[in-house]
Protein backbone atom coordinates (compact mmCIF):
# COMPACT_ATOMS: atom_id res chain seq x y z
CA UNK A 1 0.00 0.00 0.00
CA UNK A 2 2.66 2.49 0.69
CA UNK A 3 4.30 2.19 -2.81
CA UNK A 4 0.12 2.84 -4.14
CA UNK A 5 0.70 6.02 -2.14
CA UNK A 6 4.31 7.02 -3.33
CA UNK A 7 2.82 5.86 -7.05
CA UNK A 8 0.16 8.85 -6.82
CA UNK A 9 2.00 11.45 -4.91
CA UNK A 10 4.62 11.29 -7.15
CA UNK A 11 2.27 11.54 -10.34
CA UNK A 12 0.82 14.83 -8.35
CA UNK A 13 3.60 16.21 -7.65
CA UNK A 14 5.53 15.51 -11.24
CA UNK A 15 2.57 17.03 -12.86
CA UNK A 16 2.13 19.91 -11.13
CA UNK A 17 6.07 20.70 -11.00
CA UNK A 18 6.28 20.19 -14.78
CA UNK A 19 3.29 22.47 -15.15
CA UNK A 20 4.25 25.34 -13.11
CA UNK A 21 7.49 24.78 -15.31
CA UNK A 22 10.32 23.61 -12.57
CA UNK A 23 11.34 20.42 -14.20
CA UNK A 24 14.65 20.28 -11.60
CA UNK A 25 12.42 19.71 -9.17
CA UNK A 26 9.91 17.31 -10.94
CA UNK A 27 12.99 15.32 -11.29
CA UNK A 28 14.23 15.61 -7.53
CA UNK A 29 11.23 14.61 -6.80
CA UNK A 30 11.17 11.06 -8.53
CA UNK A 31 14.48 10.73 -7.21
CA UNK A 32 13.22 11.01 -3.59
CA UNK A 33 10.22 8.60 -4.07
CA UNK A 34 12.37 6.46 -5.93
CA UNK A 35 14.59 5.95 -2.85
CA UNK A 36 11.89 5.96 -1.02
CA UNK A 37 10.41 2.77 -2.35
CA UNK A 38 13.96 1.24 -3.07
CA UNK A 39 14.05 1.54 1.15
CA UNK A 40 10.29 0.47 2.07
CA UNK A 41 11.09 -2.05 -0.54
CA UNK A 42 14.30 -3.62 1.09
CA UNK A 43 12.88 -3.16 5.05
CA UNK A 44 9.46 -4.76 4.06
CA UNK A 45 11.29 -7.70 2.12
CA UNK A 46 13.17 -7.99 4.83
CA UNK A 47 10.40 -8.43 7.76
CA UNK A 48 8.88 -10.89 5.19
CA UNK A 49 11.75 -13.16 5.22
CA UNK A 50 12.24 -12.73 8.96
CA UNK A 51 8.61 -13.99 9.62
CA UNK A 52 8.15 -16.51 6.65
CA UNK A 53 8.45 -19.25 9.39
CA UNK A 54 5.95 -17.73 11.55
CA UNK A 55 3.46 -15.87 8.97
CA UNK A 56 1.60 -19.23 7.76
CA UNK A 57 0.74 -20.23 11.40
CA UNK A 58 -1.77 -17.30 11.40
CA UNK A 59 -3.78 -18.94 8.74
CA UNK A 60 -3.56 -22.81 9.05
CA UNK A 61 -2.04 -24.92 11.89
CA UNK A 62 -1.19 -27.39 9.38
CA UNK A 63 2.47 -27.91 8.90
CA UNK A 64 2.59 -28.57 4.90
CA UNK A 65 0.30 -24.90 5.20
CA UNK A 66 3.13 -23.23 7.28
CA UNK A 67 6.16 -25.03 5.23
CA UNK A 68 4.15 -23.63 2.04
CA UNK A 69 3.87 -19.90 3.26
CA UNK A 70 7.42 -20.09 4.30
CA UNK A 71 9.05 -21.51 0.60
CA UNK A 72 7.37 -18.96 -1.02
CA UNK A 73 7.71 -15.87 1.23
CA UNK A 74 11.15 -15.02 -0.59
CA UNK A 75 9.66 -14.91 -3.86
CA UNK A 76 6.66 -12.85 -2.49
CA UNK A 77 9.38 -10.57 -1.26
CA UNK A 78 10.85 -9.87 -4.37
CA UNK A 79 7.94 -9.59 -6.26
CA UNK A 80 7.09 -7.38 -3.62
CA UNK A 81 9.63 -5.02 -4.18
CA UNK A 82 10.01 -4.98 -7.37
CA UNK A 83 6.08 -3.81 -7.57
CA UNK A 84 6.64 -0.87 -5.12
CA UNK A 85 9.25 0.20 -8.15
CA UNK A 86 7.27 -0.25 -10.55
CA UNK A 87 4.03 2.17 -8.65
CA UNK A 88 6.47 4.72 -8.44
CA UNK A 89 7.74 4.61 -11.89
CA UNK A 90 4.16 4.15 -13.51
CA UNK A 91 2.90 7.62 -11.25
CA UNK A 92 6.45 9.32 -13.21
CA UNK A 93 4.55 8.11 -15.96
CA UNK A 94 1.45 9.17 -15.34
CA UNK A 95 2.76 13.06 -14.17
CA UNK A 96 4.59 13.49 -17.40
CA UNK A 97 1.36 12.54 -19.15
CA UNK A 98 3.13 9.67 -20.82
CA UNK A 99 -0.60 7.19 -20.06
CA UNK A 100 -0.22 5.77 -23.52
CA UNK A 101 3.46 4.65 -23.01
CA UNK A 102 2.49 2.93 -19.63
CA UNK A 103 -0.24 1.31 -21.22
CA UNK A 104 1.89 -0.18 -24.19
CA UNK A 105 4.60 -0.98 -21.37
CA UNK A 106 2.07 -3.00 -19.18
CA UNK A 107 0.97 -5.06 -22.09
CA UNK A 108 3.96 -5.59 -22.97
CA UNK A 109 5.20 -6.77 -19.98
CA UNK A 110 2.00 -8.75 -19.15
CA UNK A 111 0.63 -10.53 -22.10
CA UNK A 112 4.29 -11.05 -23.74
CA UNK A 113 6.63 -11.75 -21.24
CA UNK A 114 4.57 -12.45 -17.62
CA UNK A 115 1.66 -14.60 -18.88
CA UNK A 116 3.60 -17.18 -20.99
CA UNK A 117 6.51 -17.33 -18.67
CA UNK A 118 3.93 -18.01 -15.88
CA UNK A 119 1.90 -20.31 -18.02
CA UNK A 120 5.40 -22.14 -19.46
CA UNK A 121 6.70 -22.59 -15.43
CA UNK A 122 3.82 -23.25 -13.61
CA UNK A 123 2.25 -25.83 -16.27
CA UNK A 124 4.91 -27.23 -18.97
CA UNK A 125 7.69 -27.23 -16.50
CA UNK A 126 5.45 -27.96 -13.22
CA UNK A 127 6.59 -25.60 -11.11
CA UNK A 128 3.43 -25.11 -9.60
CA UNK A 129 2.43 -21.61 -7.71
CA UNK A 130 6.15 -20.58 -7.43
CA UNK A 131 6.33 -20.43 -11.72
CA UNK A 132 3.28 -18.25 -11.44
CA UNK A 133 4.45 -15.91 -9.04
CA UNK A 134 8.15 -16.04 -10.90
CA UNK A 135 6.09 -15.29 -14.20
CA UNK A 136 4.56 -12.24 -12.45
CA UNK A 137 8.33 -11.44 -10.94
CA UNK A 138 9.53 -11.07 -14.96
CA UNK A 139 6.92 -9.04 -15.72
CA UNK A 140 7.85 -6.75 -12.91
CA UNK A 141 11.10 -6.72 -14.30
CA UNK A 142 10.21 -5.52 -18.01
CA UNK A 143 8.20 -3.39 -16.53
CA UNK A 144 10.60 -1.94 -14.00
CA UNK A 145 13.35 -2.04 -16.70
CA UNK A 146 11.65 -0.03 -19.45
CA UNK A 147 10.10 2.14 -17.02
CA UNK A 148 13.19 3.38 -15.40
CA UNK A 149 15.31 3.71 -18.90
CA UNK A 150 12.70 6.04 -19.76
CA UNK A 151 12.78 8.28 -16.65
CA UNK A 152 16.09 8.57 -16.73
CA UNK A 153 16.64 9.40 -20.35
CA UNK A 154 13.60 12.19 -19.57
CA UNK A 155 14.66 15.81 -20.75
CA UNK A 156 13.16 17.49 -18.09
CA UNK A 157 13.24 20.74 -18.88
CA UNK A 158 11.15 19.50 -22.59
CA UNK A 159 8.66 17.75 -20.25
CA UNK A 160 8.24 21.03 -18.49
CA UNK A 161 7.59 23.11 -21.45
CA UNK A 162 5.38 20.43 -22.86
CA UNK A 163 3.09 20.50 -19.80
CA UNK A 164 2.73 23.83 -19.88
CA UNK A 165 1.55 24.05 -23.69
CA UNK A 166 -1.08 21.48 -23.05
CA UNK A 167 -2.27 24.02 -20.24
CA UNK A 168 -2.10 26.55 -22.84
CA UNK A 169 -3.81 24.69 -25.39
CA UNK A 170 -6.81 23.25 -22.86
CA UNK A 171 -7.65 26.98 -21.38
CA UNK A 172 -11.05 28.12 -22.73
CA UNK A 173 -10.91 31.63 -24.57
CA UNK A 174 -12.87 33.97 -22.54
CA UNK A 175 -14.68 36.21 -24.83
CA UNK A 176 -15.79 40.21 -23.40
CA UNK A 177 -19.85 39.99 -24.03
CA UNK A 178 -20.84 43.49 -24.82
Amino acid sequence: MIPSGLGGAVSTRVSNELGAGHPQAARLAVQVVFVLAVTEGILIGALMILVRHIWGNAYSNEKEVVNYVAFMMPILAVSNFFDGLQAILSGTARGCGWQKIGAFVNLGSYYLVGIPAAVLLAFVLNVGGKGLWIGIICALLVQVSSLLIITIRTNWEQQAKRASERVYDAAIPVTMVS
